[in-house]
């Protein structure tokens, strides 16, 4: 899929870890956007506003 498989063993680790940091960050940024433009509703209509 991404041809890592090709990679040797310290190189496979570091893209690897590289991956995983990149869906992190990708993931904080947006549940972040998520929060900001649908928080205020969803707590709002959590305590029945």
């Amino acid at each position: 899929m991404l041809g890592l498989e090709s990679l040797s063993g310290t190189a496979l680790a570091a893209a690897l870890i590289g991956l995983v940091l990149l869906e992190a960050i990708v993931l904080y940024v947006g549940y972040g956007a998520l929060e900001s433009v649908a928080g205020k509703y969803v707590v709002d209509f959590i305590r029945g506003d």
